[in-house]
């Protein structure tokens, strides 16, 4: 069975949100840059790919300030950006 692609996306889209509406609640009141503080953490890792996903799916992430922040500070690092989808060889 078949689901029709706009009730995929919208399934995506609000699980996306949600998840990432917990992370800004987590993160809320520690300290930054990154999600954990002064260094980036396993969270950042996880993190930088769901806002990917996030866009991907055409979320809004204006409300998440925590976790763009965190992800900004991910992406000044060359480890972080040369692991970017669109760094890759195979990217289409």
């Amino acid at each position: 069975m078949s689901l029709p692609e706009a009730e995929v996306t919208g399934w995506a889209r609000w699980v996306i949100e949600d998840g990432l509406g917990a992370c800004e609640a987590l993160l809320a009141n520690t300290s930054g840059p990154f999600c954990f503080g002064a260094a980036p953490t396993l969270a950042d890792v996880c993190l930088v790919p769901q806002l990917y996903n996030g866009r991907r799916f055409g979320c809004d992430l204006s409300r998440f300030s925590r976790l763009l922040a965190a992800e900004k500070a991910c992406a000044a690092l060359p480890a972080f950006a040369d692991a970017a989808p669109e760094r890759q060889g195979d990217a289409e």
